[in-house]
């Protein structure tokens, strides 16, 4: 038996009226790079996968999901802290991944989200040719200094 709080319902009822929250909630989100391909891992609990929505336009990734619950006709309720919410959260993607190839998946709640890097944003090795002698010159598109390497 939970304990009587004269205040609580009071504060409940002043969050409701000034809850300047009233549009789509934000959702708690990681993002790390791990090799080829970035991970978004984004927190939804409660949500139904079918509402989950992933998409992208040009550079922009949106993911949209709705919490909806159930009245249950004939129900008097006790307490009911959970709220049916929207969510939204928009990310710019940059010019250094490949669109094409997002993935997503939904599970216990929490959303996956990988995204690959494009071949072209990926580091690779440049070879330079001299035409003065047999010398080569490798250059990297890293911090390194280019190398003379004798053939």
């Amino acid at each position: 038996m939970a304990t009587y709080d004269p205040f609580r319902d009071l504060d409940r009822l002043a969050s409701s009226l000034f809850d300047t929250r009233r549009g789509p909630r934000r959702m708690p989100m990681d993002l790390y790079r791990d090799g080829d391909h970035y991970v978004l891992t984004a927190d939804l609990p409660g949500i139904d996968p079918g509402s989950v929505d992933v998409d992208v336009d040009g550079q922009l990734l949106t993911i949209r999901a709705e919490r909806t619950l159930s009245t249950g006709d004939g129900v008097t309720w006790i307490t009911r802290e959970r709220e049916a919410a929207s969510f939204l959260r928009q990310l710019n993607l940059g010019q250094g991944v490949d669109t094409d190839r997002i993935s997503a998946s939904y599970t216990n709640g929490v959303l996956s989200v990988t995204i690959p890097v494009s071949e072209k944003a990926k580091p690779r090795k440049i070879q330079v040719t001299s035409h003065a002698g047999d010398a080569v010159i490798e250059a990297h598109e890293s911090s390194e200094e280019p190398r003379l390497v004798e053939q």
